[in-house]
């Protein structure tokens, strides 16, 4: 009589996203908002171009495949739109204009990848405050969150990086430059930073 061991499960693929970072003073005021809360999101306050996926290319490949999609790409600027309420979250969302809009799209062809339920037509960019908010608490925090004012109204994106997320442990995999305008270049040379 034969025996068959059942097969050996593959390990879970790791998600990756592609995110942008918001600016120090944003960053700081929604960690100082999110512990006066008492919530959190899921990591660092991001703002994803990309929601988490998986893929079947290895993490080097990925990086190449990003690095080719986003060659000469310009940096982006983004706008606060306000806050924005759905079942258990809460985020800070920010206006959806043709360039964004673009990138997105561009940036879900590039794999073979999964799609996020969040992606495609129903593609927000926004960075959450609150995640997983109890139903008896809705209300109460939603209420709270209306005197919160962002300390500015839009920022530019100069940079996305690509994330990978393994057993609950996000790690920055590579930055991606986004092409400056020549007059912002030039203040920063000027400045003595280093162009990109």
């Amino acid at each position: 009589m034969t025996h068959h061991l059942p097969p050996i499960p593959e390990p879970p693929r790791p998600l990756y996203s592609l995110v942008a970072w918001p600016p120090q003073v944003l960053d700081t005021w929604m960690r100082r908002a999110q512990a006066t809360l008492n919530v959190s999101g899921f990591g660092l306050p991001h703002l994803n171009l990309r929601a988490p996926f998986q893929t079947s290319l290895g993490s080097p490949d990925l990086m190449a495949a990003f690095r080719e999609g986003l060659r000469g790409e310009p940096a982006l600027e983004v706008r606060v739109r306000g806050w924005k309420r759905l079942s258990s979250v809460i985020f800070l969302e920010f206006e959806l204009d043709p360039a964004l809009s673009d990138l997105h799209a561009r940036m879900l062809n590039i794999g073979p990848s999964s799609r996020a339920p969040y992606d495609g037509a129903d593609y927000r960019p926004h960075l959450t405050l609150a995640l997983g908010i109890l139903p008896w608490a809705e209300d109460l925090l939603w209420e709270q969150v209306q005197a919160l004012r962002p300390p500015l109204d839009h920022f530019t994106v100069q940079a996305l990086s690509l994330t990978r997320e393994e057993r609950g442990e996000v790690q920055e995999l590579h930055t991606f430059p986004l092409v400056l305008p020549l007059e912002d270049e030039g203040a920063m040379n000027e400045a003595g930073a280093a162009p990109s």
